[in-house]
C-alpha cells in the first residue's frame, strides 16, 4: 500500500511538472547559422525571463551577433551589432542566480560584468557543464533563465566554429554568426521555419 501512495505521489509529481513545462515560454532564435528554440523558466528565474522577453517582444535582438564563442565553454550574444557596436540597453537586471537552476549544457544564462547585478540584454548558452558559474556561500553566479529545447545541432555547429581576434574580441568567429530575429513562440505554434 505504502509503494502505491510513493508511486502516486511520483506519478502526480511527473504530471505536474510535464504541465508546467508545457506551459513555460518559448523563444526561436534565427540566426544565419540555422534556429534553435528557448524554453524559459519564467518560475524560477521572473525577473530576468521578463528582461528577456522584453527585448525579444521589441525586435533589440535583430541583427545581433554572437561576438563570444569558446569551444565546450559558451556561446555568447545579444548586445553588439555585425559592426561590433555595443547596443543601448535597458537598465540591468536583478542577480537570481540562486534560483536553483544550474550551467549545465544547453542551459541558457544572462551574462554581466564583474557586477553581479549588472546584466542586462547579453546571454549565453552553456556548450557544456559550467558549474563554475553557479553561485556559491561566498559569491554570486550568473542567472540561468531557461534552456535549449530544440536545435541543439545548431548551437553546437557555432560553438565549433574557428575565431579570431576582433576589435575588443578574443573569441570572435571568423564567420561573424548574426541573430535575424527572435519568435515569442505562442502556445501550439509549429517551431520549425516555415518554407
Amino acid at each position: 500500500m505504502r509503494a502505491s501512495i510513493i508511486g502516486l505521489g511520483i506519478l502526480f509529481v511527473a504530471l505536474a511538472q510535464s504541465a508546467t513545462a508545457a506551459e513555460f515560454p518559448r523563444v526561436r532564435m534565427e540566426t544565419t547559422a540555422g534556429n534553435f528554440v528557448i524554453e524559459l523558466d519564467d518560475g524560477r528565474a521572473p525577473l530576468t525571463v521578463a528582461n528577456f522577453l522584453q527585448y525579444v517582444n521589441d525586435g533589440f535582438y535583430e541583427g545581433t551577433v554572437f561576438h563570444r564563442i569558446i569551444n565546450n565553454f559558451v556561446i555568447q550574444g545579444g548586445g553588439y551589432t555585425a559592426n561590433l557596436e555595443g547596443k543601448a540597453t535597458q537598465p540591468p537586471v536583478p542577480n537570481e542566480s540562486g534560483n536553483g537552476l544550474e550551467n549545465r549544457r544547453m542551459t541558457v544564462a544572462l551574462a554581466r560584468t564583474g557586477d553581479p547585478h549588472s546584466g542586462d540584454s547579453q546571454f549565453y548558452v552553456n556548450l557544456g557543464d559550467n558549474l563554475d558559474l553557479d553561485p556559491k556561500p561566498t559569491r554570486w553566479g550568473y542567472s540561468v533563465f531557461g534552456r535549449v529545447v530544440e536545435g541543439i545541432e545548431v548551437v553546437d555547429e557555432i560553438g565549433y566554429r574557428p575565431t579570431q581576434p576582433n576589435g575588443p574580441f578574443q573569441n570572435y568567429p571568423a564567420a561573424p554568426v548574426i541573430i535575424e530575429r527572435a519568435v515569442l513562440l505562442v502556445a501550439g505554434e509549429e517551431t520549425a521555419p516555415a518554407n
